[in-house]
């Protein structure tokens, strides 16, 4: 049998069809892929969500470990990042699904729904959903104790998964989800007993556990999963190839690490220093520098002993301490502070102590000369640690909410709506994390008592038998036994939201 041929004659074309049909051969041939396009509109589009892991805003500037991140990739490429912040899970996925962004980076644990609807980046950490409970609840110790009881968890991503899983095994359980994506409320909600049971992340969890001292891990919901940036999954792969390169650049070159201490180095360091450790520093530490805290306090017209607690606060009376921010000395100053008060060398141990009393002093003189002590005093040393400017804020969050802003009882209440966007983003200084000026002031009070009693001011310091056991050691081992609160409350707190405001916190 005859081949019968195709021959473009039975099909006549006209030439402008021809040259239509080709142009869009070449133009398939030659589509710029999306890396391309980046490089082409010089603007990198990421979209993120508000959360102390993720981003948050310090001081009017963008910040946290995701941002980070995101923001040394667009370096990497030579473009702008333009972030997109969105308040809810939801609008994060719908922003991938609808093409609307190039990546999104919101330090999400990656489980099996996430990985079969996006394209993954290289993983850079690690996480996994923890059940957590306040501690006068009782604690669950397994799957099937949260049967009847309420759990809360944030919607629309992997920890609201693993609830859905979990109550296909335990249906009677309770659900309550909750919209903020953020998990430092819902700690907070928890820890104040508003909330019986929660799931959120291992990493956030462990950023903010020490601020919440009744918030408990329960057990892990699943093995530790990858954190990955998302792509949107109709897209090519070279926006996330050129990730992967970037990521094994950053980890080669020591910067991965670098942006992890900087945001999570902090944890180790979180702890409580115990009653023990703190008798041994006095005999052993202090000595060095007890006669500088007694000249520096007297010229400044303070109590040495209150000098000495907010110089252990900070440093544990360590002369060469450095934070991971750069905050150094035994009074853990700033560059700007040290400027401010005249000390050229942080780690003098003596000039670091004269600059920490007159900043200190200058701290005092702006609170408003009609708070009395030991309010003023408390108020100037939650300045130190988290600047006048947001202290200022959450007086006046104080004020709205019909307390008084001139006491301390009250506005230690009101410091941790700094952290919580729905209250920072209507204050004048914005974000801060409100919880550790909170825990930082309680510490030193506790280490003031203490110094207090072992240095009563008309009194020598009393001798003990070789072999004795302190009284004072007895009195803190007995604390400690009875407020479990402050005994996981940490001793250390981060000195990143430091600032030096002269703004007098007037209302």
């Amino acid at each position: 049998m005859q081949k019968r041929l195709f021959t473009w004659e039975k099909w006549p074309l006209s030439p402008a069809i021809l040259i239509l049909v080709a142009t869009l051969i070449l133009a398939a041939c030659s589509q710029p892929t999306s890396l391309e396009r980046i490089q082409q509109e010089n603007v990198l589009h990421v979209v993120t969500f508000p959360a102390s892991t993720v981003y948050v805003e310090e001081n009017g500037k963008a910040s946290g470990f995701e941002y980070e991140l995101a923001q040394l990739f667009a370096e990497h490429l030579g473009v702008e990042l333009r972030l997109e912040v969105v308040e809810e899970l939801p609008e994060l996925f719908s922003r991938l699904n609808d093409g609307h962004t190039h990546f999104a980076a919101g330090g999400l644990g990656i489980d099996h729904t996430l990985e079969t609807r996006y394209r993954l980046g290289p993983t850079y950490t690690r996480t996994r959903p923890v059940v957590v409970y306040n501690s006068d609840n009782g604690r669950p110790g397994k799957l099937s104790d949260l049967a009847d009881r309420t759990v809360a968890v944030r919607s629309g991503g992997p920890l609201e998964h693993a609830l859905h899983r979990v109550s296909e095994t335990i249906p009677s359980i309770n659900w309550e989800l909750r919209e903020d994506p953020d998990p430092t409320e819902l700690l907070h909600q928890l820890n104040e007993g508003y909330l019986d049971v929660a799931i959120v992340s291992e990493n956030a969890l462990s950023m903010n556990q020490v601020f919440f001292p009744k918030v408990h891990k329960a057990f892990p919901l699943a093995s530790p999963q990858p954190v990955a940036w998302l792509f949107p999954a109709d897209t090519d792969d070279s926006l996330m190839m050129e990730a992967r390169a970037f990521f094994q650049e950053i980890r080669r070159n020591g910067v991965l690490e670098q942006v992890k201490e900087r945001h999570y180095g902090h944890l180790d360091r979180l702890d409580y220093v115990g009653a023990r450790t703190f008798v041994r520093h006095l005999e052993n530490r202090l000595p060095q520098y007890k006669e500088t805290f007694m000249e520096a306090a007297d010229a400044h017209d303070m109590d040495w002993r209150l000098l000495a607690a907010i110089g252990y606060q900070e440093s544990h009376w360590r002369r060469d301490a450095v934070s991971p921010t750069g905050v150094r000395g035994l009074m853990m100053l700033t560059q700007p502070t040290a400027a401010f008060v005249g000390v050229d060398n942080r780690l003098d141990p003596h000039a670091s102590i004269w600059g920490g009393a007159r900043f200190f002093k200058f701290l005092l003189s702006r609170i408003p000369e009609r708070i009395g002590e030991p309010d003023r005093t408390w108020f100037a040393l939650a300045a130190y640690n988290v600047g006048l400017g947001h202290l200022e804020d959450a007086r006046r969050l104080t004020q709205r909410a019909g307390d008084d802003p001139d006491r301390w009882m009250h506005v230690k209440e009101h410091l941790p709506k700094l952290a919580q966007r729905k209250w920072y983003t209507q204050t004048r200084h914005g974000y801060a994390r409100g919880h550790e000026p909170v825990i930082y002031t309680q510490n030193i009070r506790r280490y003031y008592d203490v110094l207090k009693w072992m240095y009563p001011e008309d009194m020598e310091r009393p001798q003990m038998a070789e072999g004795q056991e302190s009284p004072l050691q007895e009195e803190l081992d007995l604390d400690l036994l009875q407020n479990e609160k402050q005994a996981e409350e940490a001793a250390r707190v981060r000195e990143q939201s430091r600032v030096i405001s002269i703004t007098p916190p007037t209302l």
